[in-house]
């Protein structure tokens, strides 16, 4: 995990536009008196979304202000937080690249590396025409199907080099591939196709209408068992 601080180069100040100023005053109220400062991290979102995908610090410190609470108090949870960048990212896409043991057990270092050929040698630096940049977080969530990247809000998993290529092409492009798998692969299937419960019949719901015929053949057979039981005593009596 590298070091998060503030970018040393700041905007002198920030405010929200008229947009953004109204809809974190309508957010703020939704809390209770005395529990503004849970309004913190949608706040320091909206501010990051108003200044291109990056939070400066005059923007925690505005926040900081609308929300009655201390600076540093805003700052931990600024830099705890891998979701908030310090620094100015890439006008097309942002890379953050899992580290963690899973995708490093399938290929992440591989998939750093390309960040490092295409982008920059170092995390939190801008490509030469400013279009990407890239970092290492910890764990996104998608151990299933590493290695991944998240870029924005969106993951794209199941990456080797040459599709971890392909993505950066496709974003410097406009032209960004579908998120998930980049194999094809459904959610968390197995890589080589499923071996097991592939007859259609389990999911057409024809498996569902079968057991449903031999359920009422049971009922009526029990119906039918019951009356002749009845109709013999009637008889006996």
């Amino acid at each position: 995990m590298s070091n998060r601080r503030f970018h040393p180069e700041q905007p002198a100040n920030f405010a929200f536009n008229a947009e953004n100023e109204a809809w974190a005053r309508a957010t703020i109220a939704k809390y209770p008196p005395g529990r503004q400062a849970s309004a913190v991290i949608p706040l320091l979102m909206r501010a990051q979304e108003q200044c291109n995908g990056w939070l400066p610090e005059p923007a925690c410190k505005l926040v900081a202000h609308m929300l009655g609470m201390a600076e540093i108090r805003v700052y931990e949870v600024a830099t705890f937080y891998t979701q908030f960048q310090l620094s100015p990212v890439g006008s097309k896409a942002h890379v953050q690249v899992c580290g963690t043991t899973p995708c490093m057990l399938r290929g992440a270092e591989a998939i750093r590396d390309v960040c490092k050929r295409r982008i920059h040698d170092e995390p939190f630096h801008l490509s030469a025409d400013g279009a990407f940049s890239w970092e290492e977080v910890e764990c996104a969530g998608t151990c299933a199907n590493a290695p991944m990247v998240q870029i924005a809000k969106d993951t794209y998993e199941d990456l080797t080099p040459e599709l971890m290529d392909r993505l950066l092409d496709g974003f410097a492009k406009g032209q960004p591939p579908k998120p998930g798998s980049q194999t094809g692969r459904t959610a968390s299937a197995p890589a080589g196709g499923t071996t097991t419960l592939k007859e259609a019949a389990l999911y057409d719901g024809s498996t569902v209408g079968g057991w449903r015929v031999k359920f009422d053949e049971r009922i009526a057979k029990a119906d039918a068992a019951a009356a002749a039981a009845a109709a013999a005593s009637a008889e006996k009596k």
